[in-house]
């Protein structure tokens, strides 16, 4: 009984995979081309999300720094942290802004701003967001199906890729390979196709 559970959690998101790919290949294209514009003018990306999702914003924060699958120099990427010790003294905390904090003291027009979800309706995401239109920065959202409320923030110039299911852990599988396809997209444009051997 238990292994048939576990093997259906690899068929449940093998087949969720095989059906996004098509769907998300546009968007996904779309924040490549966002993040090459911010890099190569010399901006940086920041990187945020909530509870399981800051994880995977710091992963994507360090593939730009230090490399994906091949070396390349640096790209300026940093990752937001939205229970920043340093902020625990003041408000921000409290009232769950120090996100959006980050994004008003690191943030400049040019930069890109990516924000991981599941749901898209925390509040301390959607001031991060409104804080990087409030600084003239690109908001590439990744979230699980039609994004929630952060969605419904975005603007024409920004990229919203939106994981089609419902169930957290499929949604955070799938969003875990789409940074590493934004990661491979960025180094084929940068440094030109390659084959990869394990």
């Amino acid at each position: 009984m238990l292994e048939q559970r576990i093997q259906q959690h690899f068929i449940d998101s093998a087949d969720l995979k095989y059906q996004a790919a098509q769907a998300l290949s546009h968007p996904i294209s779309a924040a490549v081309q966002a993040i090459l514009a911010c890099v190569t003018s010399g901006a940086k990306v920041l990187a945020c999300g909530s509870g399981p999702c800051a994880a995977l914003a710091h992963q994507f924060a360090a593939f730009c720094v230090a490399g994906f699958e091949r070396e390349r120099p640096e790209l300026a990427a940093l990752a937001l942290t939205p229970d920043a010790a340093w902020l625990a003294s003041s408000s921000a905390s409290a009232d769950g802004a120090a996100l959006a904090r980050q994004v008003r003291a690191l943030g400049q027009a040019g930069d890109l701003l990516l924000v991981i979800t599941v749901g898209g309706n925390e509040p301390a995401l959607l001031q991060a967001a409104q804080a990087a239109h409030e600084r003239d920065m690109t908001v590439v959202a990744l979230s699980g199906r039609d994004g929630g409320a952060l969605a419904a923030l975005l603007r024409e110039t920004d990229v919203h890729i939106g994981v089609p299911h419902d169930r957290a852990a499929r949604v955070r599988e799938v969003q875990a390979l789409v940074l590493h396809c934004l990661c491979d997209g960025v180094d084929a444009q940068l440094l030109g196709e390659q084959e990869h051997s394990l």
